[in-house]
């Protein structure tokens, strides 16, 4: 009798623990069919309710040029897929030729630039794009990103094929989750983190993605865009 408990006990075991696994993975899937909902619902209203301050906010940065007011930039979605990024544009037009003449010129915005893909001092940004990125209102058409599935509302920051190289081995993990709208970086201080800190932070939310923490995400964002924290 034992000796047939013995043979039977480690079936048994097996058995319950590919249980707790299949219950794990439908409780996850479950989890993201919630957070898809959620980020259908959620961008929807904002875009509805938001829709007259859409409209002044493009309306004021096509004043400054006449030139388009919606910036659409490379990025890399989930899997590393690019997608269309979409922004109130913040630069002049000849953005690209603006830059490389300000590298050009100083060897201090050179090395920052080099460790932060970023730079404090940025000759490509207008007035009215200043305004913009401190209040976080340039990355309010990213809401039709959301809408489109190539963002959520909460996830790892959006970069650009450039920057692949820096995540290194943590690539692959930070963007098994789509890019957020916000994120850990935006409510850990933004660009006052370093790119090290970002990347971090990046696959610290990626590896322990649950909805609950989603949602403080989206609770900390709020204060942290009126603390004005740095831009993104």
């Amino acid at each position: 009798m034992r000796a047939a408990l013995r043979s039977i006990d480690p079936v048994i075991v097996g058995s319950r623990q590919a249980n707790v696994v299949l219950l794990s993975i439908r409780h996850q899937r479950l989890g993201w069919v919630a957070k898809r909902g959620i980020d259908v619902t959620v961008a929807g209203a904002a875009l509805v309710l938001l829709l007259p301050l859409l409209l002044l906010v493009g309306t004021a940065v096509w004043m400054g040029d006449r030139k388009s007011p919606i910036f659409r930039h490379n990025r890399l979605g989930r899997g590393g897929t690019p997608f269309g990024c979409l922004k109130f544009r913040t630069m002049v037009v000849d953005a690209e030729g603006a830059l490389a003449a300000h590298l050009a010129a100083s060897a201090a915005a050179r090395a920052e630039w080099a460790a932060t893909h970023k730079l404090t001092d940025d000759p490509r940004v207008t007035a009215l794009g200043r305004v913009l990125r401190k209040t976080s209102l340039d990355e309010l058409p990213q809401l039709v990103n959301v809408l489109r599935g190539e963002m959520s509302l909460v996830g790892p920051r959006p970069i650009v094929q450039a920057e692949v190289a820096r995540y290194g081995a943590a690539f692959s993990t930070c963007f098994a989750v789509p890019p957020g709208v916000t994120g850990l970086w935006q409510v850990s201080g933004r660009s006052e983190t370093t790119y090290e800190e970002r990347v971090a932070l990046d696959l610290d939310y990626a590896a322990g993605w649950s909805l609950k923490r989603d949602l403080v995400i989206l609770a900390r964002t709020v204060p942290a865009v009126f603390a004005q924290r740095g831009s993104c």
